[in-house]
């Protein structure tokens, strides 16, 4: 499933969030993004101005952004995938992912059962 992630309201881009951690309440995924201007000058200038705390590697146009309150992930219903908050990290030449941590059950059930049954299998 496509979700769609918004920066101040704006449609940036989309992911599948193809990645998990069910015991921690944690999804993640590439961003496909709509505008090639999305980049680590963009994320860079954008967590200044908002001062927003970032690890970065300006030689390899890497960084990792702490919570950014304004970035948000809704499913295709509309319904907002909130947790404790959403944050970018990545580079130029590997492309970026974005992870939403905490979400909570029973949230984290509904909509991402295939996350969760493939956490369980590993058990059985």
């Amino acid at each position: 499933m496509k979700y769609n992630i918004f920066l101040n309201n704006v449609n940036i881009g989309s992911s599948d969030l193809e990645n998990a951690d069910p015991p921690m309440g944690v999804v993640s995924g590439q961003i496909n993004f709509q505008d090639k201007n999305f980049d680590y000058n963009f994320f860079r200038n954008y967590c200044k101005i908002n001062t927003i705390k970032t690890e970065e590697y300006p030689e390899d146009q890497f960084i990792s952004t702490q919570i950014i309150a304004n970035l948000k992930v809704y499913n295709k219903n509309g319904i907002e995938i909130s947790g404790n908050g959403c944050y970018i990290a990545g580079m130029d030449s590997e492309g970026f992912e974005i992870n939403i941590i905490g979400i909570p059950y029973p949230l984290y059930q509904e909509e991402f059962p295939q996350h969760v049954s493939h956490y369980q299998n590993k058990f059985k």
